[in-house]
């Protein structure tokens, strides 16, 4: 199973609109996924005492991760770097089970011209670092608002393509890496 994350805690997120179509993607190509949600995330796991002892809250996160094949993440670009949320959740998470040798897909959107590139190479960077192996072939979204429709969802047939080309190479890169069958799995 491929772990989705919605990098962001922002209420009614471009992120999560966008992580949404991703979600059918992988439907369509009969991949199982969980979506790990970060507005989701226990209020308690800010607590200063979460370092030290996670909170049981948190511990369906901490498995979601722990049980993939693999990580797809959704990420924002806020203040030319990744959500403080998103890099709280990568502090939070196990060392070094959490990464170690899993392989790892990004996309990323903003408002700008660059479409997160900067989170994106940054993400890349933390889990190279956490050993993990990070898929070659990423997404960027850049101008977003301007590639919404009024639901939501992307207007541009080609980024759609992208996506979907994204979503299959993943699946295909998990399934070597890990040596496991997604597609048609029960």
């Amino acid at each position: 199973m491929i772990t989705l994350i919605v990098g962001t805690n922002r209420p009614g997120s471009n992120t999560r609109k966008v992580a949404a179509q991703i979600e059918a993607i992988y439907a369509e190509l009969n991949v199982p996924l969980h979506v790990l949600d970060l507005a989701k995330l226990p209020p308690e796991i800010f607590a200063p005492t979460a370092y030290a002892e996670k909170p049981k809250a948190f511990q369906s996160f901490a498995d979601a991760v722990l049980q993939s094949a693999g990580l797809h993440v959704v990420t924002p670009e806020y203040n030319g770097s990744v959500p403080g949320v998103l890099k709280y959740f990568i502090d939070m998470l196990k060392f070094p089970e959490s990464f170690e040798q899993r392989p790892v897909c990004f996309t990323g959107l903003a408002a700008g011209i660059w479409g997160a590139l900067r989170p994106v190479e940054q993400l890349q960077a933390i889990f190279g670092y956490r050993n993990a192996h990070n898929f070659p072939a990423r997404v960027f979204l850049p101008q977003v608002n301007n590639l919404l429709d009024a639901d939501g969802k992307i207007k541009d047939a080609e980024l759609l393509e992208r996506l979907k080309a994204q979503a299959d190479g993943f699946a295909e890169f998990v399934e070597k890496l890990k040596s496991v069958k997604l597609r048609g799995a029960k």
